[in-house]
């Protein structure tokens, strides 16, 4: 830690100091006789052990009880009984004083407890009282090492912490030596806080000469003679042995004792109320951490124990007298080296312990010397705000511009750690928080909901994971679960590999039909791919331009509002939604105009809408996925003039004319009624390659349908593969309604009249029912019912004389859908076309074919099947080149040069068997040729070796750069000769057979 944090944590405390909020007083703490230092709760519990201790319960005589009856407490630490200064009940629960039968000794317990006394079962129960009676009471103490306490002390004090579930309801307090029992002395004025507690046990676990009975003895092997002693006393009501876990100093390996330790204070309890208020003005997520758990923590603090018995560490900046009077508290460096004439260049204690101050009564009164503890780590952590840039010895302005911070993020564990210490600073020192917003996790636990753990080696290597997934899939992985809610996560490596599949996978896919595709332009020789101009972009006509630019404007806005309430859970799930809305309704069902078969203008389009979406979605989640975002920026930058070097150097996008919610609403209906429609397919096994010839669409509000049957009709019939799609606003037509309340939504709201409710709205009428749907609003058994408590439910009703085979229908209680599953002709040869194209399409994937390498298909059907199977594809050809983006040829026409890259022999689809054969384009040439050579067939010959040998590819940008027309003047003993595409010669067997055709 350098000079410059440190003299700032001094300067805090030196603050705190001067405002009265410092004193010195003893804290109990798990102390290590091994080590001779305190150790924190959590080092505490590092290592527990089953040991065997004594177990007593001891008597306390009552003073003045008319039945002589004594209080009876039961510990299993004997040693601490000589400090005993107070015995404490529960003033809620029911003491009893009881008589036993042998001794006729009266005993005083809680009466739940009364199982626990010898011969209980024969004691006689003499009178029974609130615990509350017993507070203020006297009782004779075991030992007399502390007779002057005598005014205050061996009385009965009352607090809830005693509980009915062990001992005997009554517990012994050694203020010493326990937490509970150091609280309860001081609220009850046995001992005051910030005054000297007689400890009666030294650094190495030994009893002081004050126990005169034991003194020199090591606590732990005093019991035995402790509880001797008390058998001398006649105090003795019962003893044994109890195994339980108790905890070991992890260093030393020797057994823990509470100790009060005399300890340096913030007064918290004193400026309770304004941390309570200066939380109030603070923003959390989640919201219920800072409302309960931070509050009532907030509402229960106590007083802050700042100082450790280390030696590494902040020291404290506090130099004493020798005979404590004087206190000089050092709040910089300067003011140290003033009063001592030290130069001081290190805080560490090695370096200024040496230091004294004289004192400013004079020289006879020596001089002050350094106290020896350190701050707790914590109070270095809660001066972070202030230290880090070395305030206020340096930048005052920006600490003033900055602060309270502006968010910060940790576990739910440092509710009661940073977050409390930075809000006890702040507020102490300015009477504001430390932080505005603050965003608090919960715990990842291993897959079997444990602790994660070194030793058992019960999870996966982080580098493992990141090796395997990626960093940006594990960061959304846990973005998007529970413990970014503040709740546990049972942290599961297949839940980040779901993440790559589910968001990765569609989004680089998405990016690789992009690049795919716009590599192709330059493949098929026309300009190079540039996105267009956003503003231009937004004017276009294509309906699902328009969605996916609204629905992208709809991420960007979404990110931002849940970014700026600093929610990241909500982020991934919107955005898987995106990703699959823009990989299966946006490029799905735009692949003919990305893929260039809508004209290359049309195209340019597509591909620029895809290409800012995709560069705006980067821009957006960029923060999130980090190193996936900047890969495909660094790419998708090649095209765009002026970008910036990094995603990271962008600002963050605009939404500004990018929203249209009503084209997003009409989309949302159009995937409602596909879903439905692939519901009915499904259910009657009739995959999508089976066409069918009416979708019939039932809705009352017309604006429903005509978004179905408007400009998205094209793409409902592409994608159920139907022939006709048909609006019906009469519901009654085909659908009967009946009514259901909302429950979720009522049974709130209406309590015990549910039930009548209920009833009477599952007996609506259907004159109840369209007139409830046409004002918005029932009024049932005195509550008025608006349309989001009734659920209007439509059931198909079926026409006479047709089966469920032949008609079906799906609803989602808003919307009906209707299939007509009834083939006939027409549609048998559609479907046999779309699977003829389904197994190209297979064999071209099976192949290792990219989409912009140059083939041919070549279909050649069985004998028997030839004419058939020629005049149902004759019949679909302008499907199947749309599909294939060229026409599927006869094999008659494959050249006997042809490259032939796969094959593939299929039988019985449909019916049908043929062969598909997938080759390279070859150069055709036409009957023109050898006129263009004068006749000479020798000419025309060695033209056609020249040609076939040229790379496709550049034969191709020639022929586009000369405008159709090629010279070849490179043959020897033949003239040159000008040669034109499409007439001397083809680039490939389509072209020939479509100019033909």
């Amino acid at each position: 830690m350098d000079l410059g944090f440190m003299e700032s944590v001094w300067w805090v405390f030196g603050r705190l100091f001067d405002k009265g909020l410092v004193y010195r007083g003893f804290k109990v703490m798990p102390y290590s006789t091994g080590c001779k230092t305190p150790l924190s709760n959590f080092e505490a519990g590092q290592n527990y052990k089953d040991v065997p201790d004594p177990a007593v319960m001891v008597s306390f005589p009552v003073v003045d009880d008319s039945d002589g009856a004594a209080l009876v407490a039961w510990t299993t630490t004997p040693w601490t009984l000589p400090s005993n200064l107070a015995l404490c009940v529960n003033p809620n629960l029911t003491y009893v004083k009881v008589r036993e039968s042998v001794s006729k000794a009266v005993y005083i317990v809680a009466e739940s407890r009364l199982s626990q006394l010898p011969g209980s079962k024969s004691s006689k129960v003499i009178e029974k009282f609130p615990g509350s009676k017993l507070k203020g009471s006297r009782y004779v103490p075991l030992f007399e090492y502390f007779s002057e306490c005598s005014d205050v002390a061996f009385r009965v004090v009352a607090d809830n912490y005693v509980t009915e579930d062990s001992g005997t309801g009554v517990v012994h307090c050694a203020p010493a030596f326990g937490e509970d029992d150091y609280r309860v002395c001081v609220e009850n004025g046995i001992i005051k806080k910030g005054d000297d507690l007689v400890v009666a046990v030294d650094g190495e676990g030994r009893f002081k000469e004050k126990v005169t009975d034991f003194a020199g003895r090591y606590v732990k092997d005093a019991d035995k003679d402790i509880v001797s002693t008390i058998k001398g006393k006649g105090r003795l009501v019962s003893t044994g042995t109890i195994t339980h876990s108790y905890p070991f100093c992890w260093r030393s390996e020797t057994p823990l004792i509470y100790m009060a330790v005399p300890s340096w204070f913030i007064a918290v309890e004193t400026i309770k109320d304004q941390l309570l208020e200066c939380n109030k003005q603070t923003y959390w997520v989640p919201d219920y951490v800072k409302e309960r758990r931070f509050h009532n923590w907030l509402e229960n603090a106590r007083d802050w124990v700042v100082s450790r018995s280390r030696f590494w560490g902040t020291p404290l900046p506090i130099w004493v007298s020798e005979d404590g009077v004087e206190t000089v508290v050092m709040d910089s460096v300067e003011k140290l080296e003033k009063l001592s004439g030290t130069k001081v260049t290190d805080l560490h204690r090695h370096n200024i312990d040496h230091i004294t101050i004289p004192s400013s009564r004079g020289s006879q009164y020596g001089v002050l010397r350094r106290v020896d503890d350190v701050f707790d780590c914590w109070f270095e952590s809660g001066s972070m705000p202030y230290a880090y840039i070395h305030y206020p010895f340096e930048n005052v302005e920006l600490f003033e511009k900055n602060f309270p911070g502006h968010f910060i993020a940790e576990g739910l564990d440092q509710t009661r750690g940073w977050f409390y210490t930075l809000m006890v600073l702040s507020t102490a020192l300015f009477g504001k928080p430390a932080f505005r917003n603050l965003i608090c996790n919960g715990l990842v636990l291993a897959e079997d909901g444990k602790k994660m753990s070194k030793r058992l080696k019960n999870y996966p290597s982080p580098m493992e994971v990141i090796g395997d997934y990626g960093a940006d899939a594990l960061r959304l992985y846990l973005i998007n679960s529970p413990v970014v809610r503040a709740e546990p996560l049972r942290f599961k490596k297949e839940g980040v590999y779901s993440v790559v599949k589910d968001v990765f996978l569609p989004w680089y896919n998405a990016y690789r039909f992009l690049i795919q595709n716009a590599k192709r332009l330059e493949v098929e020789g026309l300009a190079p791919f540039s996105p267009l101009d956003v503003a231009a972009l937004l004017k276009s006509s294509n309906v699902l331009d328009q969605w996916i630019n609204s629905a992208t404007g709809s991420l960007v806005s979404f990110v931002r509002q849940e970014m700026d309430a600093y929610r990241l859970y909500t982020v991934v799930p919107y955005l898987l939604k995106f990703i699959d809305n823009l990989t299966n309704i946006y490029v799905r069902f735009n692949r003919k105009r990305l893929k260039g078969r809508t004209g290359e203008e049309d195209c340019r389009v597509s591909l620029s809408t895809l290409y800012h979406v995709l560069l705006t979605t980067c821009k957006a989640m960029a923060p999130f996925t980090p190193f996936f975002t900047e890969v495909l920026y660094q790419n998708l930058r090649k095209v765009s003039d002026g970008s910036e070097e990094s995603i990271h150097f962008c600002s963050f996008p605009s939404t500004t004319g990018q929203r249209d919610e009503r084209i997003e609403q009409s989309v949302t209906r159009m995937m409602t009624v596909i879903d439905l429609a692939r519901n009915i397919r499904e259910r009657h096994n009739k995959p999508l390659k089976s066409p069918l010839k009416e979708m019939v669409v039932v809705h009352p509000d017309n604006a429903f349908l005509e978004d179905i049957t408007g400009k998205l009709k094209e793409y409902v019939m592409e994608e159920m593969n139907v022939k006709s799609v048909v609006p019906c606003n009469d519901q009654l037509k085909y659908a009967s309604l009946r009514a259901e309340p909302n429950f979720s939504v009522l049974g709130k709201r209406l309590g015990r009249d549910m039930g009548v409710v209920a009833k009477k709205v599952k007996e609506m009428s259907l004159d109840d029912i369209l007139a409830f749907e046409k004002s918005g609003e029932v009024a049932i058994s005195g509550h008025s019912l608006k349309l989001s408590d009734i659920k209007v439910v439509r059931q198909f009703k079926r026409p006479d004389n047709v089966s469920d085979n032949e008609i079906d229908a799906a609803g989602d209680g808003d919307v009906l859908v209707i299939l007509d599953l009834r083939a006939d002709e027409s549609l048998f040869e559609a479907g046999l076309a779309r699977e003829v194209v389904n197994r190209i399409q297979k064999l071209r994937k099976k192949s290792g074919l990219e989409p912009t390498d140059l083939v041919e298909v070549f279909i050649k059907p069985h004998d028997a099947d030839k004419e058939s199977l020629e005049k149902i594809l004759n019949s679909q050809v302008q499907y199947i080149t749309d599909a294939l983006g060229s026409p599927l040829l006869p094999y008659t026409l494959a050249s006997p040069k042809a490259v032939i890259v796969c094959q593939e022999e299929y039988t019985d689809v449909c019916g049908k068997s043929f062969a598909i054969s997938i080759a390279k384009h070859t150069v055709v040439f036409g009957d023109a040729l050898i006129a263009a050579c004068s006749g000479n067939e020798e000419h025309a010959e060695a033209i056609r070796v020249y040609l076939l040998s040229r790379d496709l590819q550049s034969l191709k940008y020639e022929v586009q750069s000369g405008n159709g027309k090629i010279k070849v003047d490179c043959l020897d003993s033949y003239p040159s000769v000008e040669l034109q595409v499409g007439k001397h010669f083809f680039l490939n067997v389509g072209e020939s057979y479509l100019s033909t055709a």
